[in-house]
């Protein structure tokens, strides 16, 4: 195999991915040396474009990073005005009061937001700081140097045929060197994947929790919005088959945001997360609001929920990881964002510490302690022992225990220490002659709808010549095993029907991967039980293209 040679340009710090994490370090670092020659990769057509979070935003990483953000326009329009919680049965709801929550429950003060606009806003305020941002280039290798030290990434390769040969308009990308790299891809990145497994920086950790977060925009009935209001709820359709919940926010415009979280860690291989989703809006409560309105967007993304005890360490030679590449989530807030921002804040000023004193390619411990003992730190270790109790008590001794643990968190002790979380969500899947199968709804096709044409609304493309980004390391295991012991969850699990498990008369049945309707979720690299699927970046551009998620 040729090698492939390739232009290299130097840089202070690269920063990879444009999300709140990478922005915030490459804003920090403009702001304590304006000389310094900063980076920002994304992989998305625009920044914003990957970019789907719920979100109801904390504006703490904001007054920390831009105190002056209101008088520079930041796109946080709609203070939260109400906030409810919900259990629901399947036609009924129970209001729950929100006087036994502690106050770090509370959202007063609190903003409901398009993350995607929050950062290119932020993205803005870079570029006026002299930040490089470059949108469509995704970071497909790490460049080592000769001390097994992470030097770099390849940024910008095009033109793969399937089989990974070069086709004739093939371009080998860039080597982009720094003197540090940060790896803000979010959860579950390839290259933050990379890092964490040669390094061994989850030794003596708990494993990394996830959730597959889903989401729609619709735009309502004027007569039933109300700007500002929040509202969560637990219990139907989920029951007993799994952990997780919903969330509806009323932003500006007359639209809403409604979610659907299902942990990763259900035993049942035939539970069906998107439709689980798509039955939870015809609940009375939903589907009333949501009645003469239209859904305008759609997507999905996987969320960290394994809080304080499973972040892995956070540094390596050369390298740093910033917000859900470590999974700073704090779960039982629905909150991750303002963690992210401050984790890019503390590793700007760990690299500039560090760059003023002569150094470079070397491990920002500083970085990892400001965040464990720090902001982050405090905010994480409270809630620390809300996912593990729910995994293992279920949902409603968890809402009482959890409440209780974080009550005396905040004042400092846990009746409970640190809970563990077991097992990973890939060996939390049972095999299906254990569970029954599930019988879902078809969609409506007004308030529900299958996968595909919902994808639609996720404005998903991926030039269909390159090498499929979802990896098999056995290509004939998913009918060998996946389907026989466990029903193909892969057909199931995926939000965006990208896995089919094909049947025709007299062949054999053939495992498909539609990789053009990835939404790069990455919720099969999490969930597959053999883990033999391995999400890569596909090239710059492809991928969603969310408007205002």
């Amino acid at each position: 195999m040729t090698q492939i040679e390739r232009e290299a340009m130097e840089y202070d710090v690269v920063v990879v991915g444009a999300g709140p994490a990478g922005l915030s370090a490459a804003i920090r670092l403009k702001q304590l040396d304006g000389d310094l020659n900063v980076v920002v990769l994304e992989k998305g057509s625009e920044v914003g474009a990957h970019i789907l979070s719920g979100a109801v935003l904390d504006p703490c990483g904001l007054d920390a990073l831009i105190p002056d953000w209101r008088d520079k326009g930041a796109p946080l329009n709609v203070p939260v005005r109400a906030d409810n919680f919900y259990m629901l049965g399947e036609a009924g709801k129970l209001r729950v009061p929100n006087w036994p929550m502690p106050p770090l429950m509370s959202n007063h003060g609190k903003y409901i937001v398009s993350m995607a606009n929050v950062c290119r806003w932020m993205a803005e305020q870079a570029e006026a700081l002299g930040v490089e941002i470059f949108p469509g280039m995704a970071c497909s290798e790490l460049v080592y140097d000769d001390a097994g030290g992470v030097k770099g990434v390849v940024a910008g390769e095009f033109g793969k045929e399937a089989d990974g040969s070069q086709g004739p308009g093939y371009e080998p990308g860039m080597e982009l060197h720094g003197k540090y790299v940060f790896l803000s891809e979010g959860v579950r990145g390839s290259l933050a994947k990379e890092v964490i497994a040669k390094y061994d920086l989850s030794a003596g950790k708990e494993p990394q929790k996830f959730g597959i977060g889903m989401k729609e925009i619709w735009e309502i009935d004027p007569a039933k919005h109300r700007e500002g209001e929040v509202t969560h709820t637990m219990g139907w359709p989920l029951g007993g088959n799994a952990g997780g919940g919903s969330f509806i926010y009323h932003l500006e415009n007359n639209q809403v945001y409604v979610g659907f979280v299902v942990h990763l860690n259900y035993k049942n291989p035939h539970l069906f997360p998107y439709m689980e989703f798509q039955r939870f809006k015809h609940h009375p409560m939903v589907a009333d609001l949501l009645k003469g309105g239209k859904r305008v967007a759609y997507g999905a993304r996987a969320i960290s929920e394994g809080g304080w005890q499973s972040m892995p360490k956070m540094v390596a030679p050369g390298v740093a990881l910033l917000g859900c590449s470590v999974g700073m989530v704090n779960v039982p807030r629905i909150k991750g964002n303002h963690n992210a921002m401050l984790s890019g804040k503390a590793a700007a000023e760990a690299a500039h510490a560090a760059l003023q004193a002569g150094r470079a390619g070397d491990t920002l411990d500083a970085y990892e302690t400001e965040v464990r003992q720090g902001a982050i730190g405090a905010d994480l270790k409270k809630v620390r022992n809300v996912k593990p109790m729910w995994s293992k008590w279920g949902m409603l001794p968890s809402l009482a225990l959890g409440g209780l643990d974080m009550w005396t968190n905040s004042l400092g002790f846990s009746l409970f220490g640190t809970l563990g979380h077991g097992k990973t969500d890939a060996a939390a899947t049972e095999p299906a002659d254990r569970h029954k199968p599930i019988d879902y709804p078809k969609p409506d096709g007004t308030l529900s709808f299958d996968r595909l044409t919902n994808v639609a609304f996720s404005f998903t493309n991926h030039e269909e010549s390159q090498p499929a980004h979802l990896r098999l390391s056995d290509p004939e295991e998913p009918v060998r095993d996946s389907l026989t012991r466990y029903a193909g969850p892969a057909a199931r699990y995926c939000p965006a029907g990208v896995y089919e498990f094909v049947e025709e008369p007299g062949k054999d049945t053939k495992f498909v991967i539609n990789f053009q309707n990835c939404v790069h979720c990455k919720t099969c690299d999490i969930k597959d039980p053999n883990q033999n699927i391995t999400w890569v970046t596909p090239q710059g551009g492809d991928g969603p293209n969310y408007p205002n998620m």
